[in-house]
């Protein structure tokens, strides 16, 4: 194995992140190692001293890995944050759309208790709320990204990012055992229904792992 292969290998074993940024970062890497040896070369250094020195020169792999991990860590959060400002209201408007075109309206129901109505209107309020904390946290990061270094940002960008998630996945748990309380036919008003609805939890719980995967990242840096 090259010297350069080796330390690409390397710091491939210290990344953790989407695997095609991922290989975008090692492909740029190599590029760049590749240039510098070719550079040694030409001065009439050997090939592995060409490469021991364009490593050398590239800088220590884990001081690379923390910076390159930084940057996984932000483009998986920034991802993560464009699926939850897309995916919450469109899957409570397809949801919506749903039970009036194959159900009807909500006054064919039995009458609900009291505080059933709060878990609803809090449901429907995080349906907005959470969107507004996503573009929030977006532009904090890009505002932050300017200011902090990247580990410092991918700490915060991982709060923000855990908020929103969080708030999400708290309403959706809440209206799902509320309402199995009540009646569990609710969650299945009709067949379209029934399917928006398993969707909507599992967009919520996939969502909540690729935060986990933003927090993941930062402990990476950390290490």
């Amino acid at each position: 194995m090259t010297v350069i292969e080796a330390y690409l290998g390397e710091l491939r074993t210290r990344l953790d992140g989407p695997a095609s940024a991922k290989r975008d970062l090692l492909r740029e890497a190599r590029d760049g190692l590749n240039d510098a040896a070719d550079a040694y070369r030409d001065g009439g250094w050997s090939e592995h001293e060409a490469q021991r020195r364009a490593v050398a020169d590239f800088g220590p792999v884990h001081l690379i890995a923390r910076d390159y991990q930084a940057e996984l860590g932000m483009h998986s959060g920034t991802r993560t944050l464009w699926k939850l400002i897309l995916g919450v209201p469109l899957m409570q408007l397809a949801w919506e759309l749903a039970r009036k075109w194959t159900f009807g309206d909500w006054s064919q129901l039995a009458p609900t208790p009291g505080w059933y109505k709060y878990i609803a209107q809090f449901t429907h309020g995080s349906v907005f709320i959470v969107p507004v904390l996503g573009v929030f946290a977006l532009v904090s990061m890009r505002w932050l990204s300017r200011r902090m270094d990247g580990a410092r940002l991918v700490k915060t960008a991982g709060v923000l990012i855990g908020e929103a998630v969080g708030l999400n996945l708290l309403s959706v748990a809440l209206l799902v055992i509320a309402t199995g309380f009540i009646d569990a036919s609710r969650l299945f008003l009709s067949v379209p229904c029934g399917i928006l609805m398993v969707l909507w939890i599992v967009v919520s719980v996939r969502l909540a792992l690729l935060a986990r995967r933003s927090w993941r990242s930062c402990a990476t840096i950390v290490a």
